[in-house]
Protein backbone atom coordinates (compact mmCIF):
# COMPACT_ATOMS: atom_id res chain seq x y z
CA UNK A 1 0.00 0.00 0.00
CA UNK A 2 1.38 3.57 -0.98
CA UNK A 3 1.08 6.14 1.64
CA UNK A 4 1.86 10.11 1.06
CA UNK A 5 2.61 12.51 3.52
CA UNK A 6 3.29 16.48 3.17
CA UNK A 7 6.38 17.58 4.68
CA UNK A 8 8.90 20.75 4.13
CA UNK A 9 12.64 21.37 3.68
CA UNK A 10 14.38 24.51 3.63
CA UNK A 11 16.41 25.81 0.78
CA UNK A 12 18.53 28.62 2.24
CA UNK A 13 15.98 30.69 4.18
CA UNK A 14 13.23 29.67 2.05
CA UNK A 15 10.88 26.75 2.04
CA UNK A 16 10.15 23.72 0.03
CA UNK A 17 7.29 20.94 -0.30
CA UNK A 18 8.15 17.76 -0.19
CA UNK A 19 6.32 15.19 -0.33
CA UNK A 20 6.92 12.04 1.37
CA UNK A 21 6.06 8.23 -0.29
CA UNK A 22 6.09 5.49 1.84
CA UNK A 23 5.90 2.34 0.26
CA UNK A 24 5.52 -1.49 1.33
CA UNK A 25 6.02 -4.36 -0.80
CA UNK A 26 6.43 -8.00 0.22
CA UNK A 27 10.02 -9.26 -0.10
CA UNK A 28 12.91 -9.24 2.17
CA UNK A 29 13.18 -6.87 5.36
CA UNK A 30 14.70 -3.73 4.67
CA UNK A 31 14.27 0.12 4.65
CA UNK A 32 14.75 2.12 2.24
CA UNK A 33 15.06 5.85 1.60
CA UNK A 34 15.64 7.67 -1.56
CA UNK A 35 15.61 11.20 -2.78
CA UNK A 36 18.93 12.72 -1.96
CA UNK A 37 18.42 12.33 1.20
CA UNK A 38 21.97 13.64 3.43
CA UNK A 39 23.59 11.05 6.79
CA UNK A 40 20.69 12.49 8.70
CA UNK A 41 18.31 11.55 7.01
CA UNK A 42 19.61 8.32 6.41
CA UNK A 43 19.65 7.68 10.32
CA UNK A 44 16.44 8.22 10.64
CA UNK A 45 15.26 4.45 9.68
CA UNK A 46 17.03 3.68 13.15
CA UNK A 47 14.79 6.64 14.96
CA UNK A 48 11.56 5.87 13.61
CA UNK A 49 11.88 2.26 13.50
CA UNK A 50 12.25 2.63 17.47
CA UNK A 51 10.09 5.23 18.01
CA UNK A 52 7.57 2.92 16.01
CA UNK A 53 7.58 0.56 18.41
CA UNK A 54 7.86 2.46 21.33
CA UNK A 55 5.14 3.77 21.11
CA UNK A 56 3.26 0.21 20.68
CA UNK A 57 3.06 0.25 17.39
CA UNK A 58 4.06 -2.57 14.94
CA UNK A 59 6.91 -1.99 12.84
CA UNK A 60 6.50 -4.05 9.18
CA UNK A 61 8.95 -6.71 8.87
CA UNK A 62 8.53 -6.34 4.97
CA UNK A 63 10.56 -4.37 2.10
CA UNK A 64 9.76 -0.40 3.14
CA UNK A 65 10.81 2.10 0.74
CA UNK A 66 10.56 5.83 1.40
CA UNK A 67 10.86 8.57 -1.35
CA UNK A 68 11.17 12.63 -0.88
CA UNK A 69 9.94 14.08 -3.76
CA UNK A 70 11.19 16.12 -5.84
CA UNK A 71 14.43 13.60 -6.16
CA UNK A 72 16.88 16.16 -7.13
CA UNK A 73 16.61 18.48 -3.77
CA UNK A 74 19.23 17.51 -1.53
CA UNK A 75 16.94 16.86 1.92
CA UNK A 76 19.09 17.61 5.08
CA UNK A 77 18.09 17.13 8.92
CA UNK A 78 15.98 15.44 10.83
CA UNK A 79 12.46 17.02 10.18
CA UNK A 80 11.55 14.02 7.96
CA UNK A 81 11.15 11.99 11.08
CA UNK A 82 7.11 12.46 12.00
CA UNK A 83 6.38 12.33 8.07
CA UNK A 84 8.11 9.23 7.39
CA UNK A 85 6.69 7.15 10.88
CA UNK A 86 3.05 8.53 9.98
CA UNK A 87 3.51 7.25 6.20
CA UNK A 88 4.79 3.60 7.36
CA UNK A 89 1.57 3.44 9.87
CA UNK A 90 -0.68 4.07 6.92
CA UNK A 91 0.77 2.32 4.63
CA UNK A 92 1.10 -0.76 7.00
CA UNK A 93 -2.45 -0.47 7.66
CA UNK A 94 -2.36 0.62 11.77
CA UNK A 95 -3.65 4.11 10.84
CA UNK A 96 -6.61 5.63 8.78
CA UNK A 97 -6.67 9.04 8.57
CA UNK A 98 -6.89 11.68 6.11
CA UNK A 99 -3.99 14.03 5.99
CA UNK A 100 -4.87 16.34 3.14
CA UNK A 101 -4.17 19.71 3.76
CA UNK A 102 -1.89 18.74 6.63
CA UNK A 103 1.75 19.19 6.88
CA UNK A 104 4.37 16.95 9.31
CA UNK A 105 7.40 18.15 10.86
CA UNK A 106 9.87 17.14 13.75
CA UNK A 107 12.72 15.05 15.00
CA UNK A 108 11.43 11.65 16.99
CA UNK A 109 13.50 10.04 19.93
CA UNK A 110 13.53 6.82 20.54
CA UNK A 111 10.97 6.75 22.75
CA UNK A 112 8.71 8.30 20.39
CA UNK A 113 8.93 12.07 21.37
CA UNK A 114 9.10 15.33 19.32
CA UNK A 115 11.81 17.18 19.94
CA UNK A 116 12.72 20.83 18.49
CA UNK A 117 13.19 21.06 15.02
CA UNK A 118 15.11 23.85 13.27
CA UNK A 119 13.86 25.77 10.51
CA UNK A 120 10.17 25.66 11.39
CA UNK A 121 8.83 29.42 10.34
CA UNK A 122 9.95 29.40 6.84
CA UNK A 123 8.73 25.73 6.37
CA UNK A 124 4.85 26.91 7.93
CA UNK A 125 5.26 29.97 5.72
CA UNK A 126 5.53 27.93 2.75
CA UNK A 127 2.52 25.59 3.92
CA UNK A 128 0.64 28.64 4.20
CA UNK A 129 1.15 30.34 0.86
CA UNK A 130 0.79 26.52 -0.88
CA UNK A 131 -2.65 26.65 0.62
CA UNK A 132 -1.91 24.02 3.34
CA UNK A 133 -3.61 25.53 6.41
CA UNK A 134 -3.30 22.36 9.33
CA UNK A 135 0.52 21.97 10.54
CA UNK A 136 1.38 19.53 13.42
CA UNK A 137 4.96 20.31 14.88
CA UNK A 138 6.77 19.31 18.18
CA UNK A 139 5.33 21.52 21.52
CA UNK A 140 8.55 23.10 21.62
CA UNK A 141 8.51 24.73 18.09
CA UNK A 142 4.60 25.19 18.20
CA UNK A 143 4.73 29.36 19.41
CA UNK A 144 7.54 29.49 16.67
CA UNK A 145 4.86 28.52 14.31
CA UNK A 146 2.36 30.63 15.83
CA UNK A 147 3.89 33.54 14.08
CA UNK A 148 2.07 32.83 11.06
CA UNK A 149 -1.37 33.73 11.07
CA UNK A 150 -4.89 32.44 9.95
CA UNK A 151 -2.99 28.35 10.43
CA UNK A 152 -4.27 25.58 12.47
CA UNK A 153 -1.28 24.77 14.70
CA UNK A 154 -1.65 21.10 16.76
CA UNK A 155 1.73 20.86 18.90
CA UNK A 156 2.33 17.48 19.45
CA UNK A 157 4.40 16.05 22.10
CA UNK A 158 4.81 12.36 20.85
CA UNK A 159 3.74 10.01 17.72
CA UNK A 160 1.51 8.60 20.25
CA UNK A 161 -0.31 11.51 20.89
CA UNK A 162 -0.37 12.51 17.56
CA UNK A 163 -1.85 8.94 15.96
CA UNK A 164 -4.50 9.18 19.24
CA UNK A 165 -5.71 12.75 17.30
CA UNK A 166 -5.53 11.50 13.56
CA UNK A 167 -7.78 8.91 14.67
CA UNK A 168 -10.34 11.23 16.78
CA UNK A 169 -9.52 9.58 20.18
CA UNK A 170 -7.92 12.27 22.04
CA UNK A 171 -7.79 15.18 20.36
CA UNK A 172 -4.52 17.28 20.50
CA UNK A 173 -6.45 21.25 21.85
CA UNK A 174 -4.97 23.51 18.96
CA UNK A 175 -2.03 26.11 19.42
CA UNK A 176 -3.44 29.84 20.26
CA UNK A 177 -1.62 32.60 18.53
CA UNK A 178 -0.53 33.89 21.82
CA UNK A 179 2.00 36.55 20.52
CA UNK A 180 0.95 40.36 20.80
CA UNK A 181 3.83 42.85 18.81
CA UNK A 182 3.55 45.56 21.80
CA UNK A 183 3.74 42.92 24.56
CA UNK A 184 6.83 41.18 23.24
CA UNK A 185 8.58 44.81 22.86
CA UNK A 186 10.73 45.64 26.16
CA UNK A 187 14.09 47.19 26.21
CA UNK A 188 16.28 45.19 28.43
CA UNK A 189 19.98 45.95 26.98
CA UNK A 190 22.97 44.50 28.61
CA UNK A 191 25.08 47.97 27.31
CA UNK A 192 24.21 51.55 27.68
CA UNK A 193 25.40 54.42 27.17
CA UNK A 194 25.43 55.81 30.46
CA UNK A 195 28.15 53.23 31.56
CA UNK A 196 31.31 54.73 29.52
CA UNK A 197 32.75 58.16 31.36
CA UNK A 198 33.23 60.92 29.02
CA UNK A 199 33.32 60.51 24.78
CA UNK A 200 30.53 62.92 24.38
CA UNK A 201 31.98 63.76 21.04
CA UNK A 202 32.23 59.78 20.13
CA UNK A 203 28.37 58.95 21.71
CA UNK A 204 27.37 61.98 19.28
CA UNK A 205 28.69 60.24 16.52
CA UNK A 206 26.71 57.09 17.47
CA UNK A 207 23.70 58.68 17.65
CA UNK A 208 24.48 60.17 13.87
CA UNK A 209 25.00 56.78 12.60
CA UNK A 210 22.16 55.32 14.45
CA UNK A 211 19.90 58.18 13.22
CA UNK A 212 21.01 57.19 9.05
CA UNK A 213 21.85 53.96 9.66
CA UNK A 214 25.24 54.82 8.46
CA UNK A 215 28.62 52.59 8.93
CA UNK A 216 31.30 54.16 11.18
CA UNK A 217 34.75 53.68 12.17
CA UNK A 218 36.37 54.52 15.61
CA UNK A 219 39.99 55.02 15.84
CA UNK A 220 41.78 55.54 19.31
CA UNK A 221 44.20 53.42 21.73
CA UNK A 222 43.71 50.45 23.97
CA UNK A 223 41.20 51.35 27.01
CA UNK A 224 39.71 54.25 25.07
CA UNK A 225 36.30 53.04 25.22
CA UNK A 226 35.82 51.77 21.49
CA UNK A 227 33.90 48.29 22.54
CA UNK A 228 31.71 49.84 24.77
CA UNK A 229 30.73 52.04 22.80
CA UNK A 230 30.23 49.52 19.84
CA UNK A 231 27.78 47.30 22.63
CA UNK A 232 26.07 50.18 23.64
CA UNK A 233 24.73 50.95 19.90
CA UNK A 234 21.49 48.79 19.88
CA UNK A 235 20.45 50.33 22.81
CA UNK A 236 19.78 53.76 20.62
CA UNK A 237 18.58 51.92 17.35
CA UNK A 238 14.73 52.25 17.41
CA UNK A 239 12.96 48.39 18.06
CA UNK A 240 12.47 45.94 15.79
CA UNK A 241 9.33 46.24 13.80
CA UNK A 242 6.97 42.98 13.52
CA UNK A 243 8.09 42.41 9.80
CA UNK A 244 11.81 43.03 10.23
CA UNK A 245 11.72 40.90 13.25
CA UNK A 246 9.76 37.83 11.38
CA UNK A 247 12.53 38.31 8.79
CA UNK A 248 15.49 37.89 11.68
CA UNK A 249 13.58 35.06 13.49
CA UNK A 250 13.67 33.06 9.91
CA UNK A 251 17.56 33.52 9.69
CA UNK A 252 18.29 32.15 13.23
CA UNK A 253 15.91 29.42 12.94
CA UNK A 254 17.33 28.28 9.40
CA UNK A 255 20.76 28.60 11.20
CA UNK A 256 19.56 26.47 14.31
CA UNK A 257 20.87 29.45 16.61
CA UNK A 258 17.09 30.47 17.72
CA UNK A 259 16.67 29.28 21.75
CA UNK A 260 13.76 27.43 21.95
CA UNK A 261 12.45 30.04 24.70
CA UNK A 262 12.88 32.43 22.35
CA UNK A 263 10.14 31.94 19.18
CA UNK A 264 11.15 35.58 17.82
CA UNK A 265 13.72 37.57 18.04
CA UNK A 266 12.99 40.92 19.43
CA UNK A 267 16.22 42.82 20.06
CA UNK A 268 18.28 44.26 16.95
CA UNK A 269 21.17 41.54 16.52
CA UNK A 270 24.86 42.31 17.64
CA UNK A 271 27.30 40.15 16.06
CA UNK A 272 31.35 40.62 17.11
CA UNK A 273 33.38 37.84 15.32
CA UNK A 274 36.78 37.50 16.02
CA UNK A 275 39.54 38.49 13.40
CA UNK A 276 40.09 35.08 12.77
CA UNK A 277 37.15 34.30 11.39
CA UNK A 278 37.16 32.98 7.79
CA UNK A 279 35.82 34.53 4.08
CA UNK A 280 32.93 31.66 4.51
CA UNK A 281 32.29 32.68 8.09
CA UNK A 282 31.59 36.01 7.42
CA UNK A 283 29.65 35.67 4.75
CA UNK A 284 28.26 32.52 4.39
CA UNK A 285 28.75 29.73 2.44
CA UNK A 286 29.59 26.29 2.57
CA UNK A 287 28.69 23.01 0.50
CA UNK A 288 25.12 23.46 0.90
CA UNK A 289 25.37 27.17 1.78
CA UNK A 290 24.31 28.42 5.27
CA UNK A 291 24.24 32.23 6.32
CA UNK A 292 27.01 33.89 7.62
CA UNK A 293 27.52 36.54 10.13
CA UNK A 294 26.29 39.55 7.84
CA UNK A 295 23.20 37.60 7.44
CA UNK A 296 22.92 37.07 11.10
CA UNK A 297 23.47 40.94 11.65
CA UNK A 298 20.41 41.69 9.37
CA UNK A 299 18.49 44.59 11.03
CA UNK A 300 21.28 44.83 13.34
CA UNK A 301 24.73 45.67 13.85
CA UNK A 302 28.19 43.37 13.18
CA UNK A 303 31.38 45.26 14.88
CA UNK A 304 34.81 44.39 13.61
CA UNK A 305 37.36 44.82 16.31
CA UNK A 306 40.84 44.87 15.37
CA UNK A 307 39.59 45.70 11.61
CA UNK A 308 43.36 46.00 9.94
CA UNK A 309 43.52 42.18 11.91
CA UNK A 310 40.90 40.90 9.24
CA UNK A 311 42.42 39.38 6.51
CA UNK A 312 42.37 40.84 3.31
CA UNK A 313 39.93 38.55 1.37
CA UNK A 314 37.34 38.45 4.28
CA UNK A 315 37.15 42.43 4.52
CA UNK A 316 37.22 42.80 0.87
CA UNK A 317 33.89 40.38 0.74
CA UNK A 318 32.11 43.04 2.86
CA UNK A 319 32.25 45.55 -0.25
CA UNK A 320 28.77 44.13 -2.34
CA UNK A 321 26.90 43.45 0.93
CA UNK A 322 27.19 46.74 1.96
CA UNK A 323 26.17 48.43 -1.14
CA UNK A 324 23.34 45.40 -2.55
CA UNK A 325 22.14 44.51 1.27
CA UNK A 326 22.02 41.18 -0.12
CA UNK A 327 24.87 38.51 -0.55
CA UNK A 328 24.35 35.74 -3.53
CA UNK A 329 26.44 32.43 -2.63
CA UNK A 330 27.18 30.65 -5.49
CA UNK A 331 28.33 26.79 -5.55
CA UNK A 332 28.54 24.20 -7.98
CA UNK A 333 24.85 22.49 -6.79
CA UNK A 334 23.24 25.75 -6.64
CA UNK A 335 22.71 29.73 -5.35
CA UNK A 336 21.33 31.08 -2.62
CA UNK A 337 20.38 35.01 -1.80
CA UNK A 338 21.00 35.55 2.24
CA UNK A 339 19.39 38.93 3.29
CA UNK A 340 22.44 41.23 5.04
CA UNK A 341 21.09 44.82 5.63
CA UNK A 342 23.63 45.58 8.18
CA UNK A 343 24.94 48.50 9.99
CA UNK A 344 28.62 48.12 10.16
CA UNK A 345 30.84 49.70 12.95
CA UNK A 346 34.42 49.10 13.33
CA UNK A 347 37.47 50.32 15.83
CA UNK A 348 40.64 50.18 15.37
CA UNK A 349 44.24 51.24 16.81
CA UNK A 350 46.29 54.26 15.00
CA UNK A 351 49.24 52.27 14.96
CA UNK A 352 50.40 48.82 16.06
CA UNK A 353 51.42 49.14 19.13
CA UNK A 354 48.19 51.59 19.39
CA UNK A 355 49.77 54.59 20.86
CA UNK A 356 50.10 56.66 17.63
CA UNK A 357 49.29 60.26 18.66
CA UNK A 358 48.05 59.37 22.41
CA UNK A 359 49.86 62.24 24.98
CA UNK A 360 50.42 59.85 27.87
CA UNK A 361 52.65 57.31 26.20
CA UNK A 362 54.46 57.28 23.47
CA UNK A 363 54.54 54.93 19.92
CA UNK A 364 57.32 52.75 18.96
CA UNK A 365 56.05 52.34 15.30
CA UNK A 366 58.05 53.70 13.15
CA UNK A 367 56.61 55.83 9.55
CA UNK A 368 56.76 52.48 7.56
CA UNK A 369 54.55 50.08 10.17
CA UNK A 370 52.27 52.84 10.47
CA UNK A 371 51.33 53.32 6.69
CA UNK A 372 51.56 49.53 6.17
CA UNK A 373 49.28 49.14 8.85
CA UNK A 374 46.60 51.32 7.10
CA UNK A 375 47.20 49.87 4.19
CA UNK A 376 45.34 46.67 5.40
CA UNK A 377 41.65 48.37 4.73
CA UNK A 378 41.74 49.15 1.04
CA UNK A 379 40.53 52.56 -0.35
CA UNK A 380 36.74 50.95 -1.65
CA UNK A 381 35.72 49.44 1.46
CA UNK A 382 36.60 52.79 3.35
CA UNK A 383 34.67 55.03 1.02
CA UNK A 384 31.86 52.89 2.03
CA UNK A 385 32.33 53.52 5.71
CA UNK A 386 30.37 57.14 6.10
CA UNK A 387 31.41 58.38 9.92
CA UNK A 388 34.91 58.00 11.41
CA UNK A 389 35.76 59.35 14.65
CA UNK A 390 39.02 59.66 16.60
CA UNK A 391 38.23 58.01 20.23
CA UNK A 392 41.17 59.39 22.75
CA UNK A 393 42.32 58.67 25.85
CA UNK A 394 39.74 59.44 28.90
CA UNK A 395 41.04 61.94 31.44
CA UNK A 396 41.69 60.23 34.94
CA UNK A 397 39.10 63.22 35.99
CA UNK A 398 35.85 62.00 33.87
CA UNK A 399 36.78 58.35 34.81
CA UNK A 400 36.08 59.92 38.57
CA UNK A 401 33.65 62.34 38.28
CA UNK A 402 30.29 61.34 39.88
CA UNK A 403 28.19 62.98 37.37
CA UNK A 404 25.99 60.72 35.84
CA UNK A 405 26.48 60.25 31.65
CA UNK A 406 23.22 60.68 29.77
CA UNK A 407 21.55 57.16 29.40
CA UNK A 408 20.33 55.88 26.02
Amino acid sequence: MLAKVSSCAVVGLEGAMIEVEVDIAAGLPSFTIVGLPDKAVQEARERVRAAIRNSNYKFPGRRITVNLAPADLKKEGPAYDLPIAVGILISSGQLIADLSGSVFLGELSLDGKLRHTHGVLPMVALAKNKGLMTMFVPLDDAKEASLVNDLHIFPAESLAQLVAHLEGEIRIPEYPRQVNWQQEIHKDYTFDLSYIKGQEHAKRALEIAAAGRHNILMIGPPGSGKTMLARSLPSILPPLTMEEAIEVTKIYSVSGLLPRDTPIIIERPFRSPHYTISHVGLVGGGQWPKPGEISLSHHGVIFLDEFPEFGHTTLEALRQPIEDRTITVSRVRGSVTFPASFMLVAAMNPCPCGYFGDPFKECKCSAGEISRYHKRISGPLLDRIDIFVDVPHVDYEKLTEIKPAEAS
